[in-house]
C-alpha cells in the first residue's frame, strides 16, 4: 500500500495493520495532523519498508497473519529501539502485560478514539526527544557500565552496546540521576510515561523486571536494582556524572 504522506521532516509513523479500513482512518487522521505515514499489512512488508526509510515509531497491531505482533515486536527489540505502541482487540490486562515485556512502548486496546492514538503517539515521542532537546547532556558511570543520554547510549562492562526501549532507558537514567534514593511507582511511571492516561502501576514493575534482564547479573536476585516493600525502587550503585 502507498504511503499517504511524505513531507520530509515531519514524524514518520508506521502503521502494521492487515485491516486496510483501520489502516487508511488510523493514516489520514494522523496525516492531518502533520505527521508522516507508511502502511504495512504484515510483518515481511515492515521489514521491507524499515529497509527503505527511517521511522521514529511504529504502530504495531497484534493479530496479523503469520507473524503476530507480539512476535514481530519480540524480533525488533532484538536489534532496534524504535518505539512502538501495541494495538490489540483483546481488553485482558494479561495481554496488556505480554505487549510490555515484548518490548513495546506503549498499548491502546481496540476500539479507540484516533485522537487517543495521537495523544500516545505524541508521548511516546516526547520521552524520546526530551532527553536530547531539553536537557544538559551527560554521562553516567556505574559498575562499568556507561550510560550516554546526549546519543541514548548504554555500554555494558565489556563496551558492548545494550539494546534498551525508550522507556527502559528513561527508568535507567531516572536511577542514575537518584542513586541511594527510594523512587515510588508513580515517580517512575511519570518519568517514563508521563502523564498518559489509561498506564497502570504494573508497568512499572514490568519495566524493572526488563531493565533487570539487561544489567544485572542475576536478574532474580537483583543488587542494582533493589524492591523497597511499600516504597518503590532503590539503585544501590554509586554513579559518577560527567
Amino acid at each position: 500500500m502507498q504511503d499517504l504522506k511524505t513531507d520530509i521532516g515531519a514524524p514518520h509513523i508506521l502503521i502494521v495493520e492487515d485491516d486496510k479500513e483501520i489502516c487508511t482512518l488510523i493514516a489520514r487522521y494522523l496525516n492531518n495532523q502533520d505527521m508522516r505515514t507508511s502502511i504495512a499489512n504484515h510483518g515481511r512488508e515492515m521489514d521491507l519498508k524499515l529497509s527503505h526509510d527511517p521511522v521514529d515509531l511504529i504502530v504495531l497491531d497484534l493479530n496479523l497473519p503469520k507473524e503476530d505482533g507480539l512476535s514481530i515486536c519480540l524480533r525488533l527489540r532484538s536489534t532496534s529501539n524504535i518505539p512502538i505502541i501495541m494495538l490489540t482487540a483483546k481488553s485482558e490486562e494479561i495481554d496488556r502485560i505480554i505487549g510490555l515485556e515484548m518490548g513495546a512502548d506503549d498499548y491502546l486496546p481496540k476500539p479507540f478514539n484516533p485522537r487517543e492514538l495521537l495523544a500516545r503517539i505524541r508521548a511516546v515521542l516526547r520521552r524520546q526527544t526530551n532527553e536530547r532537546d531539553t536537557r544538559p547532556k551527560h554521562l553516567f558511570n556505574f559498575a562499568g557500565w556507561q550510560i550516554n543520554r546526549g546519543l541514548r547510549q548504554v555500554l555494558n562492562p565489556r563496551g558492548a552496546k545494550v539494546m534498551l526501549t525508550g522507556a527502559e532507558f528513561d527508568l535507567l537514567a531516572a536511577f542514575c540521576e537518584h542513586p541511594g534514593r527510594v523512587l515510588s511507582r508513580d515517580q517512575l511511571l511519570e518519568i517514563t510515561q508521563g502523564r498518559t492516561s489509561g498506564v497502570f502501576e504494573r508497568s512499572v514493575d514490568i519495566l524493572v523486571s526488563r531493565l533487570r534482564q539487561k544489567i544485572e547479573v542475576n536478574p532474580r536476585d537483583p543488587e542494582m536494582i533493589k524492591t523497597v516493600r511499600s516504597g518503590g525502587y532503590l539503585f544501590t550503585q554509586a554513579v559518577e556524572a560527567e
